[in-house]
């Protein structure tokens, strides 16, 4: 019963009608009782999906590549990071130990695991697709050219024997590139059904009469449209039968695309949610003052759990004159980002200090860094950024807008329109920005046009969260802003990484200390030199701004079933739109 203390527009009735409706007559499938289903948000604020006949999970911008399950519970990853506890956890694969040097990594797999067809998963399927990775000339083929950075030949020793063959010492191989810590890690494919595929960049992995998204995971798509897709437990999972994990309770998952707060909000009180996607306070407390069921990460204020991916904006360098470090320390001086934190996020997250999250095993790094004057300010400090634009040849006109040779400085920023969050912080700077002289404007831009703006260069500043990698040291963080990885305006970036374009000598002297780093064992007494030396660097050129902390609310609804993770029972991390959220799905248990 929906609550009255709530006034929803027409519009909104009716898409919960039509979501309503949709959840019993899918495509003729099998009806499913609600205390049987688990329904989960779609992350990114969507209410359509731009690709959802695609899963080809090569790709990242194939359904594969993101939020909507096919990630999450049909492709089996080797290894999962799980961030509460800090250790690595097995699923297809068992162990993944290096050699002394660091320059040969042995993959074990789990005896017993196959397909959903019945064929057995083995060392074949490892090994085909490393070598796919590996001759993928374009490296557009997801992880192509992490794998290639690294990786000279991999070879089968037995049925469940992967041997690995760096071309050079890497420590952290499996935990980079093995592990899954948010999505985009190594995947094994089927070589039964992929090596027989004429073109693999053309397909989508899509029919489902025929078993396919075909993957190893605890369940089978029955069912996908632009608005939502459904998932059915496969009785026969490997990983059950074979007794490594337990069969999961729910018999059916639906990832639902809700569009905004005010829908979601509305599900979520009607229990047609049980886990909401990354929501603001204010939607939170209406939420929990309808419908008591639902818990946060904490019980009380702040709600949330806090992300390894910091808020930053991203400068195109090739667009002038901000290639000038002198011109980005501008934007950076122009910003409070205190201020950001108490209109963007309600006071539910914190500035951040560096581009690193403010994770336990970072705090000796960001201190030190600190201890250096190698931070930034919570606070702006526009009159040092004014000194600049001045001493640059800058005069405010008439508009109280800084201009140059009858040129008014200005920048735009593009934000994801399916994030509030997103938004908020680009309505934010750009008033800031603003006040300080500078003509910021601010575009919202679809999902999946953000993201290609990103990767090609399409773009003057864009609000994102691409520092992620680091979690208990620095070096996976740092290598995203790596020359190896520079493209030209047009050419994607590969990984998404340094789609700013950083270039030029400073940012080969970085990158050179960076590559030293990535050879050195984890807590080598060598890497902080190293550390403090290349991030002086970064600091000096500031390739892109850090702004806040990511925080993520996620409330779970505990009307149909228990055992979501909490910072009381915090078995593992919250997200549930990670390529991990397996572990979260095989923890829950009916309620009552």
């Amino acid at each position: 019963m929906i609550h009255s203390r709530i006034r929803f527009s027409g519009l909104i009735l009716l898409l919960l009608l039509a979501f309503t409706v949709s959840l019993v007559s899918a495509q003729g499938i099998p009806d499913v009782a609600r205390e049987d289903t688990v329904i989960l948000d779609i992350d990114g604020g969507a209410s359509t999906n731009r690709a959802p006949f695609s899963h080809n999970q090569l790709f990242g911008g194939s359904s594969a590549g993101g939020n909507v399950g096919t990630g999450q519970v049909v492709y089996d990853p080797l290894f999962v990071l799980n961030y509460e506890s800090g250790e690595i956890e097995p699923w297809i694969g068992e162990s993944m130990t290096p050699s002394e040097d660091f320059l040969t990594w042995t993959l074990k797999i789990r005896e017993g695991a196959w397909w959903a067809d019945g064929e057995t998963l083995d060392a074949d399927d490892v090994v085909w697709t490393v070598n796919l990775l590996l001759n993928d000339e374009t490296r557009r083929l997801a992880r192509a050219a992490a794998i290639q950075g690294w990786t000279e030949s991999v070879e089968k020793i037995d049925d469940l024997t992967v041997q690995f063959n760096l071309s050079k010492p890497n420590p952290r191989y499996q935990l980079d590139y093995y592990s899954v810590k948010i999505g985009g890690s190594f995947l094994p494919m089927p070589e039964h059904h992929w090596s027989q595929v004429e073109d693999i960049f053309a397909d989508s992995n899509f029919d489902l009469e025929n078993g396919h998204p075909l993957g190893s995971g605890p369940y089978k798509m029955v069912s996908a449209s632009e608005n939502e897709f459904i998932y059915d437990r496969d009785d026969n999972w490997w990983g059950a039968a074979s007794g490594y994990f337990p069969l999961p309770e729910p018999k059916r998952l639906i990832w639902v695309h809700t569009g905004n707060d005010d829908v979601r909000s509305l599900l979520a009180i009607d229990n047609q949610l049980d886990s909401v996607m990354d929501i603001t306070v204010g939607a939170y407390d209406v939420i929990s003052a309808q419908n008591p069921n639902f818990v946060t990460w904490t019980e009380d204020l702040p709600y949330v759990w806090f992300g390894p991916c910091a808020r930053r904006i991203t400068i195109n360098h090739t667009v002038d004159p901000w290639g000038d470090p002198d011109m980005r320390w501008v934007l950076s001086h122009a910003t409070d980002r205190s201020e950001v934190v108490r209109i963007a996020y309600e006071g539910v997250s914190v500035p951040s200090r560096t581009n690193f999250p403010e994770y336990g095993g970072l705090q000796v790094f960001i201190n030190a860094l600190e201890e250096a004057g190698l931070t930034q300010s919570p606070v702006a400090d526009v009159a040092a950024a004014q000194a600049i634009l001045e001493g640059k040849g800058y005069a405010l006109n008439d508009a109280g807008i800084y201009e140059k040779d009858g040129q008014e400085l200005g920048i735009e920023i593009q934000a994801h329109e399916g994030f509030i969050e997103k938004r908020r912080i680009a309505e934010n700077l750009v008033e800031q920005w603003r006040g300080a002289g500078i003509a910021a404007t601010q575009v919202n831009v679809a999902g999946g046009t953000w993201s290609d703006n990103k990767a090609l260069g399409n773009f003057e500043a864009t609000g994102d969260w691409d520092q992620c990698g680091s979690i208990n040291e620095p070096w996976a963080g740092m290598d995203r802003d790596n020359v190896a990885w520079y493209a030209e305006i047009g050419d994607r970036a590969p990984g998404g990484n340094n789609f700013g374009r950083w270039s030029g000598e400073k940012a080969e002297a970085y990158s050179a200390i960076v590559d030293q780093m990535g050879v050195l064992p984890l807590g080598d007494e060598a890497i902080m030199p190293l550390f403090m030396e290349a991030m002086g660097i970064w600091y000096e050129e500031l390739p892109t701004l850090p702004i806040t902390q990511a925080t993520k609310l996620i409330p779970f609804n505990e009307t149909y079933w228990t055992g979501w993770p909490t910072a009381e029972n915090n078995y593992f991390h919250a997200p549930t739109w990670w390529h991990s959220t397996a572990k979260i799905i095989l923890n829950l248990q009916k309620a009552g």
